[in-house]
């Protein structure tokens, strides 16, 4: 291949994979080839349901994720009929919109709010404001209850598991409020995950997990004691999309990519729908959470749901090795390396993830608005920290003092 066509096709590749993920802009310009699992979607053949922890409910292996508005009822008719029961939203998400418009279905739909696993969440760790929250999402959700309540983003345990929470949970539990508590996490999740099974009274747990952690060994002790613990275990970041405009894996080609990505589609699903499948090949995950904002993605996710083939070893050495190849461009998650190397109280792991929001999937304002979330003081020093002994240990090789004077920039 001559210099010109591979600097190209390198280019033409990071602008793709870079805003929306390749195998997502590839499907929606090349509709998959006929499948089994397509053919079951046009039956009407609804999405597999696991057991959630301890809890004795079974859920759907998709969850729908919270990006939807008033304006998509229809995709939440559409995921009902498929099967997906499981849906995730959050106080937050949407600023709100993302509750109302699942309440606005269920004021219309009242039967189906008995088939749904509904989960919302609460930043706040204070009992007071926890009850405000809970109480704003039900009249939101039109709902006397949810299924499932999770603390959001929790990534230190010791502080924010504490014996008042758990009284909170116990009490809305005793109420009828709600049904089984626990957190999402994205940070330090093995280390949380691991205390959060020593605990006894957690119920559910959503963590970051897709093919780039799920073998590292941290995160199978993790997952493995949960499971011994009755804990529910629903995956997300499952895409595990990657910033291109950190790319920095020496000898890497986006060739690569390409090849793989066609690979996956020469077996009738896109490389997006292998990273689901390959999560759901565990069989301790009982769920999937992901972000599905039009009926493409939904049918595609429903399809690689129903898809009964395995994927093969060779699939497997594809996606690592992929993995490995964008790995500067994809924050793992294990703030405690990288934080504990910085001599400040700089939030590496929460920025990298807002900065995913924009270098990734292209949605600066929600990249913006998570950033001017951060203390103003912290955010000054951003750009005068020495990263240098972050950088060192970061397992992924990121960039990170670049990427901390990005976000300074973003502020």
């Amino acid at each position: 291949m001559s210099d010109k066509k591979r600097n190209y096709s390198r280019r033409d590749f990071f602008k793709v994979a870079g805003t929306a993920g390749l195998a997502s802009s590839i499907m929606s310009i090349n509709p998959l080839k006929p499948t089994e699992a397509n053919a079951e979607i046009q039956g009407m053949k609804t999405v597999p349901t696991r057991p959630f922890g301890k809890t004795g409910v079974n859920v759907s292996i998709l969850s729908l994720g919270g990006v939807l508005g008033m304006s998509d009822q229809l995709m939440f008719r559409q995921a009902i009929k498929m099967g997906v029961t499981y849906w995730d939203t959050a106080d937050s998400y949407g600023w709100g919109k993302n509750e109302k418009a699942i309440g606005k279905y269920f004021a219309k739909y009242p039967e189906d709010r008995q088939k749904v696993f509904l989960v919302t969440k609460s930043s706040s760790t204070h009992p007071q404001q926890m009850s405000r929250d809970l109480a704003a999402s039900l009249q939101k959700l039109r709902t006397s209850y949810v299924d499932l309540y999770f603390l959001h983003h929790t990534g230190n345990a010791e502080r924010d598991l504490t014996a008042d929470v758990r009284k909170w949970a116990q009490k809305a539990k005793a109420d009828g409020m709600i049904r089984f508590f626990g957190f999402s996490t994205h940070g330090n999740m093995e280390n949380t995950m691991l205390i959060a099974a020593r605990l006894g009274w957690i119920d559910g747990i959503m963590m970051s997990y897709n093919h780039r952690l799920m073998d590292k060994p941290d995160m199978k002790r993790a997952v493995k004691a949960c499971v011994e613990a009755g804990i529910g275990l629903t995956a997300m970041k499952t895409q595990a999309s990657f910033s291109a405009d950190f790319y920095a894996a020496k000898g890497a080609e986006a060739d690569d990519g390409v090849k793989m990505t066609k690979h996956f589609l020469s077996k009738g699903y896109t490389a997006e729908q292998a990273k689901l499948k390959v999560v759901w090949e565990n069989p301790e995950i009982a769920s999937i959470c992901s972000a599905m904002p039009n009926m493409t993605i939904l049918q595609a996710n429903v399809a690689a749901a129903l898809n009964k083939t395995s994927l093969s070893s060779n699939d497997h050495q594809r996606l690592n090795q992929f993995a490995h190849m964008t790995a500067p461009g994809y924050c793992a998650g294990c703030a405690q390396i990288c934080e504990s190397a910085v001599d400040a109280d700089i939030p590496i792991s929460d920025i990298m993830r807002y900065l995913m929001y924009a270098n990734a999937y292209g949605d600066s304002e929600s990249a913006t608005r998570g950033l001017q979330r951060i203390p103003e003081n912290t955010r000054n020093r951003l750009k005068a920290m020495d990263y240098s002994k972050a950088e060192q240990c970061c397992p992924q090789n990121m960039p990170i003092a670049r990427l901390m004077r990005q976000a300074a920039e973003l502020c």
